[in-house]
């Protein structure tokens, strides 16, 4: 059976955002919303343009474009790539399809990772707890912004159950993202006297407006703002086609301490590990390792996390040597 649509849920989705801000939030920001063919193109750049900012829609299509906000295609960040080269936008955001993820790159054209503007977005709220996928950055926990960080395995309803665990903890103010930056508010809050009711759902507006709006608060460009998070770099692969019992039988070894500490012995030395979703392994120098089968597909995915882009891709590399395929 479809679903009735509701000519006034934009209009409340609209407004939902508009009573929370102040008019003038982005104030002095020009920022080019990609609109493609995502649901939110003509809200974003309404809401935008309502919250002060010059906005200028750039790259609407007709046809599907398949944005992924956390694997981003080379012809995508071409065209962000190219259209910030002009040096006349402080930012570019979009969203996927369907609006539940967002896109934000900053002036130079570097787009900012998904849990890195959650994090922004969580700073900037004030929450008490925040809720993860183990897939999320270690800098969330680094930060020590925050009174709980609760990881979950991938998936929005392990993010959900784990803000209502939360919640029965006796946090007030609980708020939980992904890896590819869905944001969901777990409970009500107020900003600056201006209240914005709880959405535990995931959706890409909330951490748009709240990561352009940190940056302008703190009188910083967008790259300024994630320079000081020290959130490190991340990189990821999958091998596909790849038999589920053989990606277990990895994973089960990875459990094992003296195999574990064996194999990792070229990259560096196991001192945590967490096996909620696949094998996650925190190395000494602040860095990890997460092998994990995909939800939805026969292949392994090898996530590296270090405090350069060439260390992230070289743990990325040692997951994919032959000896250690499944």
């Amino acid at each position: 059976m479809a679903a009735t649509p509701d000519p006034d849920a934009a209009k409340r989705y609209r407004r939902r955002y508009r009573d929370a801000f102040a008019p003038d939030l982005l104030t002095g920001l020009r920022i080019a919303v990609y609109q493609q063919r995502s649901v939110a193109r003509d809200l974003m750049a309404d809401l935008l343009t309502a919250l002060g900012a010059a906005v200028v829609a750039i790259g609407r299509s007709e046809t599907f474009v398949p944005i992924d906000t956390e694997d981003h295609r080379a012809e995508d960040v071409a065209f962000i790539r190219d259209t910030m080269a002009s040096g006349g936008f402080d930012a570019l955001v979009t969203t996927g399809g369907d609006a539940d993820r967002p896109l934000v790159a900053d002036a130079t054209g570097r787009i900012l990772r998904g849990d890195v503007l959650g994090l922004i977005t969580a700073r900037y709220l004030g929450v008490d707890a925040v809720v993860v996928p183990v897939t999320a950055g270690s800098a969330i926990e680094r930060s020590g912004e925050f009174q709980r960080v609760t990881r979950t395995r991938v998936g929005s309803p392990f993010v959900i159950a784990g803000m209502e665990q939360v919640k029965r903890a006796g946090f007030d103010t609980v708020v939980g993202f992904a890896a590819n930056g869905g944001f969901l508010l777990g409970a009500p809050l107020t900003i600056a006297g201006r209240p914005l009711p709880a959405l535990p759902t995931r959706g890409a507006v909330l951490s748009i407006l709240a990561t352009l709006a940190a940056a302008r608060e703190a009188e910083l460009t967008l790259a300024g703002l994630v320079a000081c998070l020290d959130a490190g770099e991340k990189a990821s692969s999958r091998l596909p086609e790849i038999a589920p019992e053989r990606i277990g039988a990895l994973l089960a070894r990875l459990t094992e301490a003296e195999f574990r500490r064996d194999v990792l012995a070229p990259v560096g030395t196991p001192v945590a590990l967490d096996e909620q979703d696949g094998v996650r392994i925190d190395l000494d120098g602040g860095r990890t390792i997460h092998l994990r089968a995909s939800g939805n597909a026969p292949e392994l995915q090898c996530y590296g996390e270090a405090g350069s882009a060439a260390e992230a891709e070289g743990l990325v590399r040692w997951g994919w040597k032959p000896p250690r395929r499944p």
